[in-house]
């Protein structure tokens, strides 16, 4: 079962990872180029370069937020009935217990309900990592601050942590989402 989390966990990590690198940056360059293209396409140059870099750096962070919903988003169709170590994560309809039928195509339609709960989980659990971060910070560090260390590639890391103990907990927490052996 371990193998199964564990599986399922690396692709999701791994997509979740390329979307949202893949939003940001065409964000990024969406807005760079708008605000190079309201500055009038002055002529290219190293200090043009060098600005269009820095614009670029900043609303990548910026930007990167917003992928990042968007990637959790849409990355939690592609969790579902795919084989990882012998099980699959089913999603079923969610009309009343009797009358629950496994959905075997998975559109983002079908995910409103299991993502809010599987997001307001992964929240929780994120919290908690903070919780033992900054106290450990707190106890170990000579930082004047306490929240020196912290960025949103740190929350981005343990938005992953998070992710692998929250398919442990979703089955038991949202009736539509069942394991099954495959």
């Amino acid at each position: 079962m371990s193998r199964f989390y564990f599986l399922l966990w690396g692709k999701w990590a791994l997509r979740l990872t390329l979307s949202t690198f893949f939003f940001a940056s065409l964000f990024t360059l969406l807005i760079t180029a708008s605000i190079y293209a309201q500055q009038g396409f002055v002529s290219l140059n190293s200090e043009v370069y060098k600005a269009l870099f820095g614009v670029a750096k900043f609303w990548f962070a910026v930007v990167w937020n917003i992928a990042l919903l968007l990637a959790l988003f849409r990355g939690m169709k592609y969790i579902f009935n795919s084989c990882n170590g012998g099980y699959v994560l089913e999603l079923f309809s969610c009309e009343n217990d009797a009358k629950s039928e496994l959905i075997e195509v998975v559109g983002l339609g079908d995910l409103v309900k299991v993502w809010r709960k599987w997001f307001m989980l992964i929240i929780w659990l994120v919290g908690a990592q903070m919780i033992f971060a900054v106290a450990f910070n707190a106890l170990f560090s000579t930082h004047e601050s306490i929240f020196d260390w912290f960025n949103i590639y740190v929350l981005y890391s343990f938005i992953l942590v998070a992710g692998y103990f929250s398919f442990m907990i979703l089955g038991t927490r949202c009736k539509q989402v069942r394991i099954s052996r495959c």
